[in-house]
């Protein structure tokens, strides 16, 4: 594949991704992940490394897709800061943790692991199992741990944590609204520390392609941010015109599929 067709694809991932992001309320990196692991196979970038790189690269871009959505959610006074302070340390700490896990893993095992997440959210989307508010809000030091936990997982499956910090929060009696703008502004400290720790931990890798920075592709990373951000809003405007119940069934299935496709690769 030329330079120029590589370009092309990521920029239809980015549109792609940043459709489902706004039609479903779900974070980029589920997305992004599974197609880069994919086009990585397709460029003939050693296997050992193409999950690798995904994770890194899916970080990356949600640094730059998340200041747009924390900006729009302060706005609406959805940010609950008091929350977002004390989680941020246990954030950073277990995203370089988890990004330093990552490398430690090879890339079959990591292919592997974020199949198995995979198939677990969207069965959890098809059953729409989500926590009962069970418990008020800890205080710093639980909220510090329940950060360093969420940004440990979502460094190795290269996600922002809406998945895992929204249904936390919405345990921990946090409404709905506040929960979602607080996860997305928690998602800016796990994609930075999750990013820094893919440029440290793939440095110097013999096997990375050119134009990589650590185990970030740069042209993957250009072209998703310059599409994913117009078209969330696509896709949010499309999901006040679709039944976003069924599309988000359909799409548990393609994940399901998608990640079989891990499992038995």
């Amino acid at each position: 594949m030329t330079l120029l067709s590589v370009f092309a694809l990521y920029l239809a991932l980015g549109a792609f991704a940043g459709t489902l992001a706004g039609l479903f309320g779900i974070g980029g990196g589920l997305v992004i992940v599974p197609v880069l692991i994919f086009s990585f196979g397709l460029q003939g970038i050693s296997t050992e490394i193409a999950a690798h790189m995904a994770v890194g690269t899916s970080l990356a871009t949600i640094v730059f897709t998340s200041l747009s959505s924390i900006r729009s959610h302060h706005l609406h006074g959805a940010v609950r800061w008091d929350i977002f302070k004390p989680m941020t340390a246990g954030i950073v700490v277990g995203a370089l943790v988890g990004a330093w896990t990552a490398s430690l893993l090879s890339g079959p095992a990591l292919e592997l692991i974020i199949g198995i997440f995979v198939i677990l959210v969207a069965v959890k989307m098809i059953l729409e199992v989500n926590p009962k508010p069970g418990r008020v809000v800890p205080g710093s030091a639980g909220l510090g741990a329940a950060g360093g936990g969420i940004g440990w997982a979502s460094a190795i499956f290269g996600i922002g944590g809406g998945t895992l910090t929204v249904p936390y929060l919405s345990w921990c009696n946090v409404n709905m609204q506040q929960a979602v703008g607080t996860s997305a502004a928690c998602g800016l400290p796990i994609a930075m520390a999750g990013a820094l720790g893919n440029i440290w931990t793939g440095w110097g890798s013999a096997e990375l392609p050119e134009l990589s920075f650590g185990f970030i592709y740069l042209p993957a990373l250009f072209g998703i941010i310059l599409t994913s951000v117009l078209f969330a809003r696509v896709g949010a405007n499309l999901a006040h015109r679709l039944n976003a119940r069924l599309l988000k069934r359909i799409f548990a299935i393609v994940l399901i599929l998608v990640g079989i496709r891990f499992l038995l690769s």
